[in-house]
């Protein structure tokens, strides 16, 4: 991407105080993409979310009348001096805190809404039924229909009294007596019927009436009677308009025969109202909300939108198809209580020709769905539940059926979500359900290649845009893969970033100030080149765009670069550079450009790790997109798994390898992705999954507390002598329960006063003055300093601080070696990056003994690391692995993926064109295979380098 010269007036900020930030002074200069950098807990987000993006927001917020202040989010002033030059700002987080479970990527997009009303305007309604088209008769269609039958066709025009109006006289029309329908006939006008059978005899009212009530309600009430000929289409359409008012919409055209020719007319029915004419099915007329599960006029009433329902799960049931008949495959039944129910089981199955020792999977399907429902002579498993429902006024029965309950799909709507009147809407054949859960690049292809006749063009051509540009905006930042229906409570925060961000391209916005956290995350090399296309044209739009980032490729194609450091914490929080990328790499000062230019740099292993010789083997995985793969994990080495966005890694790894060993020991209750069975789980003790959820979700917790070196303190301070005198033990120098804390502010040090429509306002607690224990406690002193003074000690100071502590040193140098020595004691988990708490649970397991093989899970540890907390982050991987531990890694970054002994590469696309293994092996062969992208990006990385052996 080509560097932008821009006269744009520039953003200065001064003497920016908040959190770690030194006093500093910064310009961003205008219309650029500017990237801030720099080492963990140097003071980038603090910068670029905590200052710049909350003081526009801010101001953009008391612009506003004091009224519309108070339903707008409250946000206080950051400490900074002045910013000069700021815009109307957005933020797009990494965070992907949507726990709803309606929102998919389709509503958060508005793609779907833009869907409903293209399916209400131009969708087909088809026929549950016959499979026929459904559709209104118009007046113009129906005269022309008419007219064109041949000349001199006699014909009968009326309509069915049981459809019409004329019986309001009475309460109940089958209740009222027969002469009160015939004189609310008479009072409309209308003389003349037509009654069955063969509707030809036309008979006068009263004085020819039909004979009795049900023959009333059966006939057709004659309206006109013509003759096919030039001239008569206006008496027809007079006619057609009184049929279908006075027939609630319904008009019936009764061609008679010619003389010569005997039976009944041939009946032509009409309708204004969506019915099928062969089938008299009514159907609702397609509005937009009948689309929307979000409504409940939309919505399946079954599963009310959700698309499932809480029922017998059989998963939980059935936790292990491969068992045969004879070890009891139902898990209920094999309690000592039902025995009973296994043994009719095993009747069962000898009766049907099969022995015990088949395993359930090996069942023929008509056979398994006999043992789930029952048949004659056999209750099944349903039954068995139906049972057990009749006998729930007994606790232990509610407690059983409770462990055997789960999400199932929706049996109504089948998980589609939507009622049966719009699954019966179409467009090109297909449901907007069945749309929804095609990827975004197969539905691109759907809507560009989509032919409409000329008249629904013209209706469609708008909404047909709109839906275009978005979806193609979505392939754009890389996310072709998902498809909307994908709920976005299981987006990654990087992917829920790219959403917000394509949804920035479509508004179209100009001179806005966007600030993004680490968009790059999730993104293999190949995709951060359309990334970063894609945020040049957010900036050429007129935009001012300011990334949080660490990735060289986004670096080294900013306008602008601010570094910041040197290092983390109270050694961080000043300015290193700020300048063009050249000037960057020539200045010794920043840790970032020397990394760049090579003079420091991750190494590449000299030798690649021969682990245990033993094997963990997935056979036949096969959840979501991925292809029936089989994948062997070698024990005791650094194994990564890589592929572009979107092939199947974060399925393979949690849906499949974490959910099955987990299920496998007993210890999952919930859904496992489809495979047929893992081996080798004999030589894992334990699998440890290390995710990016915080640590703890109030501010109470902290990372001393998480790897359990706040119980050691605690400990200290209360084996003090002065603490001895006071009678107080450790639980007095807790936070989180009585008799120590300060009870005014509950151990917080603070208390927050609302302010209705202005911010709310954190004062410090009078009672303790911040320092949340109370004065007998705070009395108590270890080299001078109290509890709290500890608290405000970051992890380097208190290394020092306690050194005479072995127990307690040694908790706290494990966060110290993975880059986390800034982070304060007592600093609130709420606080803290993915990437953070993400290390901070890596420490807590390097600090305690665990098995003697255990299986560790990272997904993505390097997010939110830069080049220099990448070795310390490689360095805890080697801790771990010299321990006998097996690491397996999703990653995308090259520096870490040069460095594993194994790697499985998946691919070779996203979505349905992933879900293969393109290459596997040692860094150096997945280099030598063209068909893999990770393996084009190694190539380039080796060249120059030489191999492992070869160094």
């Amino acid at each position: 991407m080509t560097q932008k010269a821009t006269g744009a007036s520039p953003i200065e900020i001064l003497g920016a105080c908040q959190h770690n930030l030194d006093n500093i002074d910064v310009t961003i200069p205008g219309e650029t993409l500017t990237v801030i950098t720099g080492v963990s807990g140097s003071g980038k987000s603090t910068l670029a979310f905590d200052t710049l993006y909350a003081e526009g927001q801010r101001r953009y917020v008391e612009s506003l009348s004091a009224y519309a202040r108070q339903f707008l989010e409250r946000l206080g002033k950051p400490r900074v001096r002045d910013i000069r030059g700021i815009r109307p700002a957005i933020a797009i987080r990494q965070k992907n805190t949507t726990r709803n479970p309606r929102s998919t990527v389709g509503t958060v997009t508005e793609i779907y809404d833009f869907l409903r009303l293209l399916y209400a305007r131009v969708g087909t309604i088809v026929c549950r039924s016959c499979a026929r088209e459904v559709k209104q008769d118009t007046i113009d269609e129906v005269v022309s229909q008419v007219m064109a039958l041949p000349d001199g066709t006699r014909l009968y025009l009326g309509f069915p009294f049981r459809d019409s109006h004329l019986d309001l006289g009475a309460e109940d029309s089958r209740r009222a007596p027969l002469e009160t329908l015939l004189e609310n006939l008479v009072k409309q006008g209308f003389r003349r019927l037509l009654p069955p059978p063969d509707w030809i005899a036309v008979r006068e009212i009263p004085a020819q009436a039909p004979g009795s009530l049900d023959e009333l309600l059966a006939s057709k009430v004659l309206v006109d009677r013509l003759v096919v000929r030039e001239g008569a289409a206006d008496r027809l359409t007079d006619s057609l308009e009184t049929c279908f008012t006075e027939g609630n919409g319904v008009a019936e055209v009764l061609r008679l025969r010619d003389r010569d020719q005997a039976g009944a007319p041939q009946v032509l029915r009409f309708t204004e109202r969506f019915e099928c004419q062969y089938c008299h099915i009514a159907y609702r007329s397609p509005e937009p909300r009948l689309f929307s599960f979000n409504n409940p006029y939309g919505a399946c009433p079954t599963c009310h939108g959700f698309g499932n329902t809480v029922t017998i799960d059989p998963e939980l049931v059935i936790p292990d198809p491969h068992r045969t008949i004879a070890e009891g495959p139902i898990e209920p039944f094999g309690r000592s209580r039902y025995r009973k129910y296994q043994q009719r089981l095993e009747q069962f199955v000898q009766s049907r020709g099969h022995s015990l020792d088949t395993r359930y999977c090996d069942l023929p399907e008509q056979m398994q769905r006999e043992i789930w429902h029952g048949v004659r002579g056999f209750s099944g498993v349903q039954g068995f539940f139906d049972f057990l429902e009749t006998k729930k006024y007994k606790m232990h029965v509610r407690i059983l059926i409770s462990r055997f309950r789960g999400y199932a799909r929706c049996p109504d709507c089948g998980g589609e979500r939507l009622c049966v009147e719009a699954r019966d809407v179409q467009l090109a054949g297909l449901r907007i359900s069945q749309l929804t859960a095609r990827s975004i690049g197969e539905l691109g292809a759907f809507f560009r290649e989509l032919e409409l006749s000329a008249s629904r063009q013209a209706i469609a051509a708008k909404l047909l845009e709109e839906i275009r540009h978005r979806l193609d905006f979505l392939s754009q930042v890389g996310l072709d893969y998902l498809s909307l229906d994908r709920l976005t409570s299981t987006l990654s925060g990087g992917e829920m970033q790219r959403i917000h961000l394509a949804a920035s391209l479509g508004s179209s916005l100009v001179g806005t100030l966007y600030v993004l956290d680490e968009p790059s995350i999730g993104l293999h090399p190949r995709d951060e080149r359309r990334l970063i296309r894609i945020l040049g044209k957010l900036r050429d739009l007129g935009n001012t765009v300011v990334v949080v980032e660490h990735e060289r490729q986004m670096i080294e194609n900013a306008d602008h670069v601010i570094d910041l450091g040197p290092r983390a914490g109270e050694q961080g929080g000043r300015v290193m550079h700020s300048g063009d990328l050249a000037s960057l790499r020539g200045n010794p000062d920043s840790l970032t450009g020397r990394y760049l230019t090579g003079e420091l740099k991750v190494p590449i292993p000299v030798f690649r790790r021969n682990g245990h010789q033993r094997k963990l083997v997935v056979h036949g995985a096969r959840q979501h997109n991925l292809k029936n793969l089989t994948a062997e994990i070698p024990l005791g080495l650094l194994v990564c798994i890589t592929g572009v966005s979107g092939s199947g890694k974060s399925t393979l790894v949690h849906d499949v390898l974490y959910a099955g060993l987990k299920q496998h020991w007993g210890e999952w209750k919930g859904a496992v992705g489809e495979f047929d069975e893992i081996t080798g789980e004999a030589s894992v003790d334990e699998v440890l999954l290390v995710d990016q959820n915080p640590i703890g979700k109030t501010p109470r917790s902290n990372p001393v507390t998480y790897v359990k070196a706040f119980d050691e303190i605690r400990r200290i301070f209360s084996s003090l002598r002065q603490a001895e005198a006071r009678n107080l033990r450790p639980g007095h120098f807790s936070f989180n329960i009585g008799g120590g804390r300060c009870e005014t502010c509950q151990g917080a040090g603070t208390v927050t006063v609302e302010m209705q429509f202005l911010a709310d306002v954190e004062l410090t607690c009078e009672d303790c003055g911040g320092a949340r224990y109370q004065n007998k406690v705070l009395e108590v002193r270890y080299k001078g300093r109290n509890i709290a003074d500890v608290l405000q000690m970051t992890v380097d100071e208190a290394v020092g601080f306690f050194k005479g502590s072995t127990a307690l040193v040694k908790k706290l140098k494990v966060l110290q070696e993975v880059g986390l020595g800034y982070v304060r004691l007592g600093q609130s988990a709420t606080t803290l990056s993915g990437g953070e708490a993400q290390r901070i649970k890596l420490c807590s397991y390097l600090s305690r003994s665990t098995s003697r093989h255990p299986l560790f899970i990272f997904d993505e540890p390097t997010t939110g690391l830069h080049f220099d907390d990448i070795q310390k982050l490689l360095r805890a991987f080697d801790r771990l692995l010299a321990k006998g531990a097996t690491v397996v890694v999703i990653e995308h970054n090259l520096d870490v993926i040069k460095c594993a002994d194994w790697i499985i590469d998946l691919g070779p696309e996203g979505g349905q064109d992933g879900g293969r293994i393109i290459a596997q092996g040692t860094p150096e062969q997945v280099a030598e295979v063209e068909s893999s992208y990770t393996g084009r990006y190694l190539r380039e990385l080796f060249e120059g380098a030489g191999t492992a052996s070869e160094r």
